[in-house]
């Protein structure tokens, strides 16, 4: 099942980023700005972020596994829309629909992994995880690119829509064989309700710890995801690369982050949780940097893939505190935690939107550079440890 739901996120993340490459593009075909443009990537996040308050309860509703495959299937008819859209406004509008149902595959992924997995082993699993989520944007940022150069944009949206189908298809086989598809509420519990959903929502959030981890989370999707999404652009315009060369560079971004998937839990012994926060935040401050005022491409290029591995080492930290802070009603907090992630990073894409048509790409990241480092030396210090967790569970 986990190498199914693999695919599934694989899908998802690659449908996330698959427009990073693209915006040049698009500000071509549709005679509009690099940063009016960045409406396709926001428009994803914002809808991908909000829809976490209605998988959560769903998921922990009517099963996990029945929600990420009809999210899946959802996925590959509005993939579909997309490539087929004619106007940039319907483009947003689909995208932001893609965004919608994408939204219920790799949180409720994540919090599955934590009903059915230990603690002790559920950061190696995560990391597992996390290699097709990884391999899925390396795989979207790339085909994204190359599709822009040779085959047209939609071509990519289009392949995505197939993959999405085969993946649907295949989890409803497998869950139908193996009985995955039991719903999670026992039976004669109580419908759901508005008020009683309200009610479960302000309880998690009066927990200190889950408001902490929802702020950090927040912070690190516009200080990290919302700065990535302009890389390409970076590319294109700061060092003269095309479309296609700059999904190769982002590439390597997903490179880091599967050498730390590879290596997750030999730096877990040797660092801890708090030291991968804080090497983690180090190296995406260092690979800002270099994004930033690198006088040569090769440069930018190590600072993207420095970066790759610093952000999977801070955000699977706070994977793993996500999948802790509330275990009562893990399926929510674990969603609620996504939503806060992609509405930071719709925040932090429409800051950097702002500038990039300004010129002002390297200042932004170098203050989100610093923004991130002061961010991990707080998680590092804040972030509980690996035996209290325990203890709790």
């Amino acid at each position: 099942m986990l190498r199914l739901i693999s695919l599934a996120a694989f899908c998802s993340m690659a449908s996330m980023r698959v427009c990073d490459p693209m915006l040049v593009a698009l500000s071509l075909e549709y005679k509009i700005t690099t940063g009016d443009a960045s409406a396709v990537i926001a428009a994803f996040a914002v809808a991908y972020g909000v829809l976490q308050l209605v998988y959560g309860p769903l998921g922990d509703r009517i099963g996990k596994v029945r929600v990420i495959i009809g999210a899946t299937a959802a996925c590959a008819v509005f993939s579909a829309v997309t490539a087929l859209s004619q106007s940039f406004t319907l483009l947003v509008v689909a995208r932001a629909a893609m965004g919608a149902a994408a939204a219920g595959i790799i949180p409720l992924s994540m919090a599955w992994i934590g009903d059915e997995v230990a603690y002790e082993q559920r950061q190696e699993t995560l990391a597992r995880l996390m290699v097709a989520t990884v391999t899925g944007m390396m795989a979207g940022q790339w085909f994204g690119g190359f599709a822009t150069e040779t085959l047209g944009w939609r071509a990519a949206l289009g392949a995505l829509a197939v993959l999405f189908f085969a993946a649907a298809t295949m989890l409803l086989r497998h869950a139908r064989a193996s009985g995955a598809l039991r719903p999670a509420a026992a039976p004669g519990a109580p419908a759901f309700s508005l008020g009683s959903y309200l009610a479960g929502t302000m309880a998690l959030l009066r927990i200190e710890r889950v408001r902490w981890v929802l702020t950090v989370v927040a912070i690190e999707g516009a200080l990290a995801f919302g700065t990535l999404a302009f890389v390409p652009a970076r590319m294109v315009d700061g060092f003269g690369l095309s479309a296609a060369a700059a999904g190769g560079v982002m590439v390597l971004y997903g490179v880091g982050g599967l050498i730390y998937s590879v290596f997750a839990r030999r730096w877990l012994a040797a660092l801890g949780e708090r030291g991968l926060a804080i090497t983690g935040a180090t190296l995406i401050a260092v690979g800002l940097l270099s994004l930033a005022w690198a006088p040569a491409v090769g440069w930018a290029m190590l600072g993207c893939f420095m970066a790759g591995i610093g952000f999977y080492m801070l955000h699977n930290t706070l994977q793993v505190q996500a999948t802790q802070m509330a275990p009562q009603a893990r399926g929510a907090a674990v969603t609620m935690f996504a939503c806060l992630l992609f509405l930071g990073q719709s925040t932090g894409v429409l800051i950097v939107a702002f500038s990039v048509d300004r010129g002002w790409l390297p200042p932004v990241f170098s203050v989100a550079a610093l923004g991130v480092f002061v961010l991990g030396l707080l998680v590092s210090r804040r972030v509980q440890a690996r035996g209290a967790v325990a203890a709790g569970a």
